[in-house]
């Protein structure tokens, strides 16, 4: 095992001894060997059964043994990411039923999806979307009928708003069945050339509207590795899913033979069975170092830089960024998945996927092997890619390397450094993601031009007015600010700029998308300029150094140190599109190096 990962995992184990222990004896406070609906009474259980069949209540009243399986569902029609999750609990049901258990959609979560409310008001209750579903997951499930959860859901905010509220009853054991990614339509490098023609008005909002739905054309996640697919590699690589499923394609034979799979693989982890298995005991220090591995070895969101502190924080552990940061040193980046290459997550899939990276990543001492997955203990058994056979039975044998320029061994990196990037100085923290950013564009030195909303940078773009080396500076766009924002709508502005043979960069108490461009960035800028951050003293004109390479984010003014943040900034007020109900959220949520959460256990 590579010694820095036994030295961050020992300093996560230190760091978290006193809240992991008191998370553990909680649970196990909490746990029975028997089904849970059976510590009902007669009269609050009735209410339980009322609405199953026949031969479901039978099971339900009667079967000692039987589990009764809680489904907590983010499908809606609207988004393609969670279309597919429509019959699977009829599938889940079916499946259970047949093996004498049965299963009840416990409840629904919120999906709202961030392509659709980019630039709009609706984005300012995007992350704190996650808290919602967090919590809606624990109203679902503090019926306490449940032996078991089935988590559906994929995209941005969902599963780790699903996987904290999951682990507030982590007594239990619980996967997440996932849909997966649409067939690959217009590559994602065209996709960014015709947005960036159309803020040069080059092309026509028809000419744009055609060219993005060629992307977006049927149901399944976005095929670039963005936050979606981000959550369902670690979400994989935790083993809270069966091997080599986290890729494969809606409405195919294959993907409704691992749903069936994945049912039945549970019957094996629950309470009372030979193999019991809490997911809060699962999710260990290991695991959660796994995740931060992969997340790394893949130039993965940089929003999960939040969601990881934020969901571990729910098992007791501490998790920081500068434990990413000292991973980050030692962890190959061996993955190009667009926006870090041109190959899509089907053609990723198709290399090998996420089985072949964690065999890599085992083989270089870069992952902990003895964790507890859903499959068992061991991560080797997440080595293994699933096909269906002549008899179309399910089978998982070896992943095989296939394309070396998607996924690669890790002693032949696309580099010997990970995807995201912790930046520092006299303007806090923040983080980068640097592999999907070519290594000419790592350092700028520029003037500030500083704005207070991603509308302000882009009216001035329009105008002609920022045709110059600039490093853009986007206040007040933090949790508590304004719910942090993703500021994608400035990439095509940037990247046009960039093509021109301008020095640009973007430094922001925001955030960006999963998609995080080709310019280099400074986000998620701790503290923010709410609490009075280093970022609240800028000025256009400051000179700003942002250093990919050292990770080194400064102003170099002389007097800046000496300056008094500007008070202008408070928290958001507004109203209009349901903003107006989450001002208690922007009043207690923690700064972005902390989780950007307003819930904690």
């Amino acid at each position: 095992m590579h010694s820095i990962l036994t030295e961050i995992t020992e300093r996560i184990q230190e760091r978290s001894l006193e809240t992991r222990a008191t998370y553990l004896k909680w649970l196990q406070s909490n746990q029975q060997r028997t089904p849970r609906r059976f510590h009902q009474p007669e009269t609050n259980f009735a209410h339980v059964q009322a609405s199953a069949t026949n031969e479901e209540k039978l099971i339900l009243r009667t079967a000692e043994h039987s589990a009764n399986i809680g489904i907590i569902t983010a499908f809606n029609d609207m988004l393609s990411a969670h279309q597919p999750f429509q019959h699977y609990p009829d599938i889940i049901k079916q499946t259970l039923t047949t093996l004498g258990h049965t299963a009840q959609v416990a409840g629904g979560v919120p999906a709202m999806c961030d392509g659709v409310t980019q630039g709009q008001e609706g984005m300012e209750l995007s992350l704190f979307s996650r808290d919602v579903i967090a919590q809606a997951t624990a109203v679902g499930l503090c019926h306490d009928v449940f032996d078991a959860v089935f988590m559906l859901g994929t995209c941005d905010k969902i599963v780790p708003g699903l996987l904290m509220g999951a682990l507030r009853f982590g007594y239990l054991p619980m996967a997440f069945i996932p849909a997966g990614p649409m067939p690959s339509g217009i590559s994602n490098e065209d996709k960014a050339v015709q947005r960036e023609r159309f803020v040069k008005g080059e092309i026509s909002k028809e000419a744009l509207l055609e060219s993005e739905a060629k992307a977006y054309h049927s149901p399944g996640t976005c095929t670039f590795y963005g936050t979606s697919n981000t959550n369902q590699m670690l979400i994989e690589a935790m083993g809270l899913t069966l091997p080599g499923s986290a890729f494969v394609q809606p409405q195919t034979a294959l993907r409704t033979a691992l749903t069936k799979a994945c049912v039945k693989q549970m019957i094996e982890r629950l309470p009372w069975g030979p193999n019991p298995l809490a997911i809060g005991e699962q999710l260990d220090e290991k695991a959660w170092v796994n995740a931060l591995v992969v997340l790394l070895a893949t130039g993965g969101s940089t929003n999960l830089s939040l969601h990881l502190v934020a969901m571990a924080r729910m098992a007791g552990v501490q998790l920081t960024w500068d434990d990413m940061a000292l991973l980050s040193k030692a962890t190959p980046l061996i993955a190009k998945v667009y926006p870090n290459g041109q190959a899509d997550i089907n053609a990723f899939h198709e290399a090998g996927g996420t089985p072949l990276m964690i065999q890599h990543l085992l083989e270089a001492g870069l992952l902990h092997a003895d964790v507890q997955t859903l499959m068992g203990d061991g991560l080797e058994h997440y080595t293994k890619m699933p096909s269906l056979d002549a008899t179309s039975a399910l089978q998982w044998t070896p992943s095989q390397a296939q394309d070396l320029d998607i996924l690669r061994p890790a002693t032949e990196p696309f580099s010997s450094e990970g995807g995201l990037v912790l930046m520092q100085g006299n303007l806090g923290r923040a983080i980068n993601k640097r592999s999907a950013v070519a290594e000419e564009h790592w350092y700028v030195k520029a003037p500030a031009k500083v704005f207070q909303s991603q509308e302000e940078a882009q009216a001035a773009f329009k105008a002609g007015q920022l045709n110059e080396d600039a490093v853009w500076v986007v206040v007040g766009q933090g949790p508590k600010s304004n719910g942090m924002p993703e500021l994608h709508k400035l990439m095509p502005c940037l990247s046009s700029l960039q093509k021109q043979g301008f020095k640009v960069a973007l430094v922001t108490d925001g955030r960006l998308s999963g998609a995080s461009g080709k310019v280099p960035t400074a986000i998620h800028l701790s503290p923010e300029a709410v609490d009075q951050g280093p970022i609240a003293k800028i000025r256009s004109g400051d000179i700003i150094e942002v250093d990919l390479e050292q990770g080194r984010l400064n102003n170099l003014e002389t007097d800046f140190d000496t300056r008094t943040p500007s008070t202008e900034f408070e928290i958001s007020q507004t109203w209009g599109q349901g903003r107006e109900l989450f001002k208690g959220f922007r009043e207690r949520v923690t700064p972005a190096e902390e989780g950007a959460s307003s819930i904690d256990w």
